[in-house]
């Protein structure tokens, strides 16, 4: 009979080789090997036949590349592509195929674009605010109005929001305010490792369960598939935890890393919402220092606001069951969780939330806008914290205008990695920013995991979404937008206080790179949309 850990650690290398063998990487190489194995049988064996194949590979990568060229999409995804096509056509063909033709995600997106239809007269604009708003003139009214045409994301006031600096304030106080829900509790994550951080958690969330509050976990499928054992949603079950999977991972039939749920939601009662950065593993709250000090930062909405963060749950829950006949298609049972007493809700607060999501469903960049936005309409600084910074043109463009016309722009960035390629990317934008009169700072204790901008003490954005592809394009985000809230110059102070611990980065400081690290950075440079 096997131990305990002895199958703990079997199911562990079972889903290391499943993620192994399924990998991109993986594929790439089997298409890669079929490319050799191809030129090779060419060579000896059809080589009289070869003036035809290779007219026809020729065809095959030239129509292709006029289909590519022709796509609305951004121009940095067809040079990636357009790339290995040229060079290897069957290569490039394939993998294209693999990438952009993948059923399942699509099928995803439509039912998502078909939720968000259904649960849109619960996010209604205020005309009241809308048309305050439109009078003002202010920085945020232009921006909100394209949130609320194209996302459906309205604007709120009488919300009252805490900043937490660290993921150790923010476990703190959430799991005070866990121990006071009493209708439900709603949760949707990228990661959920077990740990201190899940067990403390845990403890009170089947407690509260038992108590009759209907608690809800909705967790992303790479995180399923990475961490989490193949029985975590019966286990979570057994505990009152009502548990879904968003998008499994599917072997063969997915591509691995495409399209995930990067969200980071809780919402108590329809009353509370916290939003942010912080997954739930150990080292979100430096309970375990994998690069160094974690830093991460979240926010907490009372009020009107927490209504959009309760939909956007329910839509992605019921699109991780599709077969489920529960909420959308049940009359009353999405009043029933947004429905809150009129004195829950009596405060006031100076100043405009705004919650907003963005994901590939939808053909509007609305996070990348929202930053692109701020960048543009900056008139003294902007201040940024994110982990990754792998941009297209557009942002690019963005962040050198605002700092060529005088706006202080300035990012901070980790120095302890968590992914290499990435870091070694990011770092190929440094010589051109400082060109451009950006100032570059690295978080010497360890890694940035913040993702946050503040602008002219008027704005700020605390959420989910980084400064690369894969949240600008690729996967299901969400983040809060904050005007004439006081919680703007908190953000700002807490930058301020970060930025003491930063080393600021020179040219003389970039020279010191290793070449060989700053080469590699320029060739998976290439392959930055796909990272």
């Amino acid at each position: 009979m096997k131990s305990i850990e002895e199958r703990s650690a079997m199911k562990k290398f079972i889903g290391y080789l499943k993620r192994v063998l399924f990998s991109r990487l993986v594929i790439t190489l089997f298409i890669v090997s079929l490319q050799i194995a191809f030129l090779l049988s060419t060579f000896y064996k059809m080589n009289e036949y070869w003036p035809v194949i290779s007219a026809a590979t020729t065809l095959l990568s030239g129509a292709l590349i006029i289909y590519i060229i022709n796509r609305d999409e951004n121009p940095a995804f067809k040079i990636t592509w357009l790339l290995p096509i040229c060079v290897l056509p069957l290569v490039g063909a394939l993998l294209y195929a693999f990438v952009a033709m993948d059923a399942v995600p699509k099928g995803v997106k439509k039912l998502i674009r078909r939720r968000e239809g259904e649960s849109a007269k619960y996010l209604e604009q205020d005309l009241a605010i809308r048309q305050e708003l439109d009078e003002k003139k202010l920085p945020i009214t232009s921006i909100s109005r394209y949130l609320e045409r194209f996302g459906n994301y309205p604007v709120y006031q009488d919300t009252v929001v805490s900043y937490f600096p660290i993921g150790e304030a923010f476990l703190k106080d959430l799991l005070a305010e866990i121990e006071r829900a009493e209708k439900f509790i709603f949760m949707e994550y990228f990661i959920v490792y077990e740990g201190e951080m899940w067990n403390a958690l845990k403890e009170v969330l089947s407690r509260k369960a038992k108590q009759g509050v209907d608690v809800r976990l909705l967790v992303d499928g790479m995180c399923a598939i990475n961490q989490l054992p193949r029985s975590f949603p019966t286990e979570m079950k057994k505990l009152g935890i009502d548990t879904r999977v968003f998008m499994p991972v599917m072997p063969v039939l997915s591509t691995y890393q495409n399209n995930r749920d990067h969200r980071k939601i809780f919402v108590i009662d329809g009353k509370i919402a916290y939003n942010g950065g912080i997954n739930i593993a150990d080292e979100y709250i430096n309970a375990k220092a994998l690069y160094g000090h974690w830093k991460d930062t979240a926010v907490k909405l009372c009020g009107d606001a927490v209504k959009t963060f309760t939909v956007m749950f329910l839509q992605l829950w019921y699109v991780a069951d599709r077969r489920t006949s529960r909420g959308i298609y049940a009359p009353g049972e999405y009043e029933e969780y947004l429905k809150t007493e009129e004195s829950d809700l009596e405060v006031f607060q100076d100043g405009y939330v705004l919650p907003y999501g963005d994901g590939p469903h939808t053909n509007h960049r609305l996070a990348e806008n929202v930053y692109l936005d701020i960048l543009n309409r900056a008139d003294k600084y902007v201040h940024i914290m994110t982990p990754y910074f792998i941009n297209d043109h557009e942002m690019l463009c963005a962040f050198k205008y605002a700092a060529e016309r005088g706006v202080d722009v300035k990012i901070i960035l980790p120095h302890i990695p968590d992914k290499w390629f990435a870091y070694d990317v990011a770092r190929t934008y440094y010589p051109m920013l400082l060109r451009a009169g950006v100032k570059v700072y690295e978080y010497e204790p360890g890694f940035i995991h913040a993702k946050n901008v503040v602008c002219d003490d008027d704005r700020a954005v605390v959420g989910s979404i980084n400064f690369d592809f894969r949240s600008l394009y690729h996967h299901y985000e969400c983040a809060t937008l904050f005007s004439g809230c006081e919680v703007v110059l908190e953000v700002e102070k807490d930058f301020q206080e970060t930025l003491e611990k930063c080393i600021e980065v020179t040219m003389d400081y970039y020279k010191q790179i290793p070449v060989w690290k700053r080469f590699a950075g320029h060739v998976l440079k290439l392959f930055a949309p796909l990272l």
